[in-house]
Formats: structure tokens, C-alpha cells, sequence
């Protein structure tokens, strides 16, 4: 499958600034085992378990995000049936959120895009995944790796619990706004992201 435009911009993260595109880091982590992550949003509870042993890096910026609260009030800002659902990087207002610099694109992990895995979004730039990530609505696998830009897309856990919370939001009316297509004509927040110990 071609990935075309449309598509890509589906998954690009668009950077306030131009600070640390070009700079990706890794982020070091403590331990590899499953970490589990709650996600309430004002459809119902989205449960997550991110893959530390295999994208170290990834799951260890998206926890230092969830900690520092950095999710919550933020809404899935692109919906597209079929696809993904994306969110982590605007308010309701279309604000986008600060993010701290990049990091290294660990698709080459062997976990795949299917339906209900969860993946770093980014710009074309292989480097460039931040605090905005994705939810794959069905076996996507024109995005694992190399894809067609030779990276391909970080997959780094998957939804252990409530994927017809997915679906519901999945679902819901888009419309444009802030010249941004595929935007919920009502807002579908994520009220908080935690940790579950």
C-alpha cells in the first residue's frame, strides 16, 4: 500500500519553533518490563501496556510525559476512520503544547502497526516524535519498518483494555479547524494519563 499525503500529514507532528528538529536524542531507561498506563478520556478508559524492553526509548519519553501531567486536558486532535486516531499535542482551542526535544525513531524493534498498537506520530523527519502519538484502528503495516522512507513508524505498546472506547472516538464527526482537517467537530479529551502501579 502507497502511503500518500494525506495519509502522512495524518501522522506528522507539526513543532512550534524550529529548536531540536534536527537533534534527536535517546532517552535512557531503568527497567524493561511492561508498563501499564490508564488513559481517561471523556469517552470512557483507554488501559495501555508500552513495551520497555523493546522501545526503550519511546516508552521512556511517553511515562516522562505522562508524569509531568503533560496529557491531560489535551484532546485526539486527528480522527480518521479506517486508520488511527492521534492525539498528545493540542488543547481544545488547537493550542499545541510545548514538547521537550525529539527523540530517536526505534521502529526497527519488530513490533508491527496493527489494530490497537500504539505508535510515536512524527514529521517527515524519522528523528522527530515528541509527546504526539497514534492509535492504529486496523493492521496498518505500510507504516512499520523501513516503510517507505527507510523508518517507518515507532510502535511502542498497545491497548490492553478498551478498544471500543477507541472505536467510539473513532467514530465521531470531524470537521477542519485551524486549517487542520480531521479535527472532532466536538471535542474528545484526554482528562488524565497515569501510570498504574
Amino acid at each position: 500500500m502507497k502511503l500518500n499525503l494525506p495519509l502522512l500529514a495524518a501522522l506528522a507532528v507539526t513543532f512550534v519553533g524550529s529548536t531540536g528538529l534536527t537533534q534527536a536524542q535517546e532517552t535512557p531507561v531503568s527497567e524493561t518490563k511492561p508498563v501499564k498506563i490508564v488513559m481517561e478520556t471523556n469517552k470512557g478508559s483507554i488501559e495501555i501496556e508500552l513495551d520497555a524492553a523493546k522501545a526503550p526509548g519511546s516508552v521512556a519519553n511517553f511515562v516522562k510525559y505522562v508524569k509531568k501531567g503533560h496529557y491531560d486536558g489535551l484532546i485526539f486532535h486527528r480522527v480518521i476512520p479506517e486508520f488511527m486516531i492521534q492525539g498528545g499535542g493540542f488543547s481544545a482551542d488547537m493550542k499545541q503544547k510545548e514538547t521537550e526535544a525529539p527523540i530517536q525513531n526505534e521502529a526497527k524493534n519488530g513490533l508491527k502497526n496493527v489494530r490497537g498498537s500504539l505508535a510515536m506520530a512524527r514529521t517527515p523527519n524519522p528523528h522527530s516524535a515528541s509527546s504526539q502519538f497514534f492509535i492504529n484502528l486496523k493492521d496498518n503495516s505500510f507504516l512499520d519498518y523501513p516503510g517507505q522512507d527507510g523508518w517507518g513508524y515507532c510502535v511502542f505498546g498497545k491497548v490492553t483494555k478498551g478498544m471500543e472506547v477507541v472505536d467510539q472516538i473513532a467514530a465521531v464527526p470531524t470537521t477542519v479547524k485551524a486549517g487542520m482537517r480531521d479535527v472532532p467537530a466536538e471535542p474528545v479529551t484526554i482528562i488524565s494519563a497515569k501510570v498504574s502501579e
